[in-house]
């Protein structure tokens, strides 16, 4: 029908407001039509009825002006979708022309599936020692004229058929065939997901959530290509036996995208810890992350192990405030590993005779054999017991909150960037505009969380000379 594949081809490329299909919206249509009939080129601005970013003018050239008086892709819907149909979808990062137009379809009610053929993916697998796959790159690699101006998108629509033809030279067609052949082809779907939800699955970042037809969570997982991701689920070749089992339960399958990897891990540590799916790994016994405070109690400093959502504050002021921890299991096992290896007194600790200790208590079980060095008898005095714990436990301090109140961390495209609102050590959310801010200030719950904590912490230093103070 073609002389790069047995079945008619559309090469599409499309001029956008932005990167993200649900809040961007189209500017610009490139189609090239291949098939037994010939070639046919057709283009349109459209007003995506909502301002271009500066950013999008300076390079691709269309600005506000230019599609002031263009069509609307409601307008132009019928027409697109005619041109599209029937057709392998050909396209320079495919997904991202796919699920914008998708999405622009799905907002006006209409249905639209297609195989998917990414040139980026072919020009990996037809030149596995190229470093570069780039549209850019493939222009140069091959020498590909352009004809028009790049970042257009019929003029970058034309460089595809173009590139097929440098790999046809390059390659027999019947190579060419098979290469778009295994491109096309997709794992078994389970019988209980919809394959139309499969095909809306984006080729961007962000966290997954497998349910059984009950609800039920059955896993969460997060990946900079959540399409790849799911789909590697799929693949026989990549079946365990309980991942069997839970292919055979799945039934839906919910997605956010993240801006990057930060808010992936953020949204994944609070999906594991809220929905507690099935089939992730977890701890056998209910956790909750605490702290360690000591008291002062009849000259010594005794500790106590306090889970954090009952503490008055999130991040405590207090000099003598340890952890957090991960679970009380692991608070103890640090006072227990303390205990046995430096001579501090298992009764200050409160590791036996109940608490609170109490001078008059005698002997710990470890004083007599000597691994006790005698605060609770009186021979180590309680004054040296105290500041030896306080410096054992230096390391361990919970750090206080280095910021006079919320602060933020941008991620994603310079033009279209989320912040993440961040406030004592707990992730509040995210907002696309500072005007966004009090609202969410106002409603966010301060839900300590341990995994959440911890990325929290290494980004902060990581990224220090770039909060954002609000």
């Amino acid at each position: 029908m073609n002389p790069y594949y047995n079945e008619p081809l559309v090469f599409v490329d499309l001029e956008t407001t932005g990167a993200t299909p649900a809040s961007d919206r189209i500017t610009e249509v490139g189609i090239v039509q291949v098939d037994a009939d010939g070639v046919r080129t057709w283009s349109s601005l459209v007003n995506p009825q909502q301002p271009i970013p500066p950013f999008i003018q300076r390079l691709t050239g269309i600005d506000d002006a230019m599609v002031a008086s263009a069509p609307t892709f409601a307008e132009l819907a019928e027409t697109v979708l005619a041109k599209l149909q029937g057709r392998v979808f050909v396209a320079h990062n495919a997904r991202f022309d796919y699920g914008f137009l998708k999405q622009e379809f799905q907002r006006l009610g209409l249905r639209f599936s297609a195989p998917v053929l990414c040139t980026v993916k072919l020009s990996r697998k037809l030149y596995p020692n190229e470093f570069k796959h780039s549209l850019d790159a493939l222009v140069a690699r091959h020498g590909l004229t352009v004809d028009g101006e790049r970042h257009r998108a019929l003029s970058d629509a034309r460089l595809l058929p173009a590139f097929l033809d440098a790999a046809l030279r390059d390659h027999p067609a019947a190579a060419l065939q098979q290469a778009i052949a295994e491109l096309l082809r997709q794992p078994r779907i389970p019988a209980g997901v919809d394959p139309a939800v499969v095909d809306e699955l984006p080729e961007t970042g962000g966290c997954y959530t497998f349910y059984a037809a009950d609800g039920a969570p059955l896993l969460v997982g997060r990946s900079p290509n959540l399409r790849k991701r799911v789909l590697q689920h799929f693949a026989a070749d990549a079946r365990k036996p309980r991942e069997l089992e839970m292919l055979a339960r799945l039934a839906r399958i919910d997605w956010q995208e993240a801006s990057g990897d930060f808010g992936a891990m953020v949204d994944e540590a609070r999906l594991i810890r809220t929905l507690k799916p099935a089939y992730n790994p977890r701890p056998k016994k209910s956790t909750a992350a605490c702290v360690l405070q000591l008291h002062e109690h009849d000259g010594a400093l005794v500790p106590a192990i306090v889970e954090l959502a009952a503490l008055g504050e999130v991040e405590p002021r207090c000099d003598f405030v340890f952890g957090p921890f991960r679970a009380r299991r692991d608070a103890q096992r640090l006072l227990e590993k303390l205990a046995d290896g430096t001579g501090l007194c298992r009764k200050v600790l409160g590791l036996e005779g109940g608490a609170p200790y109490a001078a008059t208590s005698g002997p710990c079980s470890a004083q007599p054999p000597g691994r006790c060095r005698g605060a609770c008898v009186g021979r180590e005095p309680l004054a040296t017991h105290n500041a030896r714990l306080l410096s054992l436990l230096a390391k361990h301090r919970f750090a206080e909150w280095p910021y006079s109140g919320p602060v933020g961390l941008s991620e994603g495209p310079d033009w279209a960037p989320e912040i993440h609102v961040i406030d004592r050590w707990c992730h509040l959310g995210r907002i696309r505009s500072i005007d966004e801010l009090p609202g969410l200030l106002a409603e966010a719950p301060r839900e300590f969380d341990y995994d959440a904590y911890k990325l929290i912490a290494f980004e902060l230093k990581r990224r220090a000379g770039q909060v954002l103070r609000f």
